[in-house]
């Protein structure tokens, strides 16, 4: 790869944080978005599940650092532990232990919501951003091994791609990037598509929709596995075993041999491997992609992954 080629960044950089492994403060201090990201994961929860609405109103930063401890340990990552509390620009900065370190957070003033980063918008203090960032020069060595693919054995770019069924943003991938990808590349020889599984701890339908999956390839190979694979990422908002049974039958797999293999477990230790996998090299969230060894974190517009593709293309 040439130092200079450059990738855009977008609003849709987004990956979803497995919250306990990420909270360290050497990691933050190196990679700056990795707080700002956990706290849009957990934004984006808290607003799904408690329906708060801003502007309801002050509590005390008492009541807010207790409501921020509250939601951190409900994850089931780790607990935190109050540190200290302070108003600061209209916010709560709230100072918590977690994992032995100390890190500071911004609340609203209702205790309801966790700020992500404060932007000033009267022009003063802005410091001008680029809209490129530099791709990688390093690649990392990844293996296929036996996963699923889709695609040319002999395309010139590999995809391998670290996902989980549950994922919203990988479902953001799966029906905005994807289908550009398998217009352009993957349809047309030059990119293989190879899927892995990195069940996140707090999407409790993940693990069983990863072993439905392999559950079909098992009666159909790989066609059968992506037949799965679509149905799971089309009805995110309904993953249960009874409707992975379900659309077993619907795409045309054996009833009762898949019952028996989604009920049995007999995959869960393979989908666990690959998680396992993914963590020694450095996925920490989903999704996450390696295009010929270049890392790619977050749910991408199509135009990073062309880019990349189109430079290890030309080469």
């Amino acid at each position: 790869m040439k130092e200079d080629n450059k990738k855009e960044v977008k609003d849709n950089d987004v990956v979803e944080i497995k919250v306990g492994k990420l909270l360290g403060l050497s990691k933050l201090r190196q990679n700056p978005w990795i707080l700002s990201t956990i706290l849009l994961v957990i934004v984006l929860i808290f607003i799904t599940t408690t329906g708060f609405t801003l502007g309801s109103g002050s509590v005390n930063s008492e009541k807010a650092a207790e409501n921020l401890v509250n939601f951190i340990n409900a994850q089931g990552n780790g607990e935190a532990k109050y540190i200290s509390s302070k108003k600061d620009k209209g916010f709560y900065e709230i100072t918590v232990e977690y994992q032995g370190t100390e890190i500071p957070v911004l609340t609203t003033l209702d205790g309801n919501y966790l700020v992500t980063d404060v932007v000033p918008i009267n022009g003063e203090n802005v410091e001008e951003v680029s809209g490129q960032q530099e791709i990688p020069n390093e690649k990392v060595e990844v293996t296929a091994g036996d996963s699923p693919s889709d695609g040319s054995e002999n395309a010139q770019v590999t995809i391998i791609e670290f996902s989980d069924y549950e994922c919203p943003f990988c479902g953001r991938f799966y029906s905005e990037t994807l289908p550009q990808l398998k217009e352009k590349y993957i349809e047309t020889g030059k990119v293989k598509l190879i899927f892995k599984d990195f069940p996140l701890s707090f999407h409790p339908s993940a693990q069983k929709a990863a072993e439905a999956a392999r559950c079909a390839r098992a009666q159909r190979g790989d066609t059968g596995y992506w037949k799965m694979h679509d149905k799971l990422f089309e009805n995110q908002a309904s993953l249960s075993i009874e409707n992975y049974k379900k659309w077993a039958k619907e795409i045309g797999l054996n009833q009762g041999v898949f019952d028996a293999c989604i009920d049995s477990d007999r995959y869960a230790d393979d989908v666990k491997r690959d998680l396992t996998y993914g963590e020694s090299l450095g996925i920490t969230g989903t999704p996450g992609f390696f295009i010929n060894g270049i890392s790619v974190s977050g749910a991408q517009p199509f135009s990073v992954f062309e880019q990349i593709i189109e430079q290890d293309l030309s080469e």
